[in-house]
Formats: structure tokens, sequence, C-alpha cells
């Protein structure tokens, strides 16, 4: 399922870089986005880590850390946006921006490297640093938030929920 959210008046100025002003209400809005699917996922059980991959502005695929719900070893916060965006032609994925409320793990960096995503913006990566030096070694832009929501969140599930988190990243 595609799920499709127009941010008003700034598709083309964000596809661009576009102004400063309006990138930052539209990436707050994204980000915000992004947190309330990583709050779905706590509210269902599982991580709290949301994503959305937008494209010229628009949300085109959102999703949330689903290991947990759905007994699965590779539905990160990141996988599950690209899985809900569908299929697409390749320039979509190197117009888009991805979105994640914690810094992108191994695999999801690969995914983000394999379809050409050039920029992702992170949360935060306190609580974990995922492979941004190696997306950005290869080309990526990677903007870091460091989001104080985000903070929170993993913060209080990783003091509450210790023995999932450190399922999650491998411990």
């Amino acid at each position: 399922m595609m799920v499709r959210v127009k941010v008003a008046g700034r598709s083309n100025r964000l596809a661009r870089g576009g102004v400063s002003s309006d990138y930052h209400a539209a990436m707050d809005e994204f980000l915000n986005h992004a947190i309330r699917e990583a709050r779905q996922g706590l509210d269902e059980g599982g991580i709290p880590i949301g994503s959305v991959l937008v494209h010229r502005g628009e949300v085109i695929g959102a999703g949330h850390n689903r290991r947990v719900q759905q007994g699965s070893v590779v539905l990160h916060g990141e996988m599950d946006a690209l899985e809900k965006a569908g299929r697409h032609p390749a320039p979509v994925y190197r117009e888009s921006v991805i979105y994640t409320t914690l810094s992108p793990c191994s695999m999801c960096s690969g995914a983000i490297l394999l379809y050409g995503i050039p920029k992702v913006v992170v949360g935060e990566n306190r609580s974990f640093m995922g492979e941004e030096a190696w997306l950005r070694s290869r080309g990526v832009e990677v903007e870091v938030v460091d989001d104080e929501a985000c903070v929170a969140m993993m913060r209080d599930f990783m003091r509450e929920r210790p023995e999932l988190w450190n399922e999650d990243i491998g411990v």
C-alpha cells in the first residue's frame, strides 16, 4: 500500500534544495511523520523506529520497525518504508530523501545505497551510530537533526526493553 502525503507548495523547492525556511518546515513535517510511525511501532509492542521516503515533497512510503510484530529479521523502519513505497523507476529513488528516527544500520544503509537515495535525514544517532560514515563515503548526504523526541523515545525504550533492543542491534 502506498501512502501519499503532499506538502502544499513545497515539492519543487524540496526537489532542488529550495528555500531554507520552507525546507526546514517540510523537514520537520516529514521527521514528525517518521516519529508518528515510531510511536505506532512502540504501541504495537515493537521497537520505536520510524521512517518515511519522500519524493519531490510527497511521502511515497512510510513504515516502522516491525520485526517483533511480524516475526521478521529484516523489517527495520527504513526497510518497511521502502517496502510500502512499492516499486518505482530508478530516477524516483535518486530524487528522494529518506527520513529515519534513528541512524540507519548496515542493512538499511545498504538499501539506501542500492537504490541510490541521495539524502538521509536522521532523527538521532546518540542511541546508535549506524553507517553514516559509509553512506557519506559513497556520496550520500547525511543530516543528523538530533531531535529530542527521537532521543527520549529511544532512551526510554532501551531502559524499559533492553533485551529487545539488544536483539534488534545484534548484541
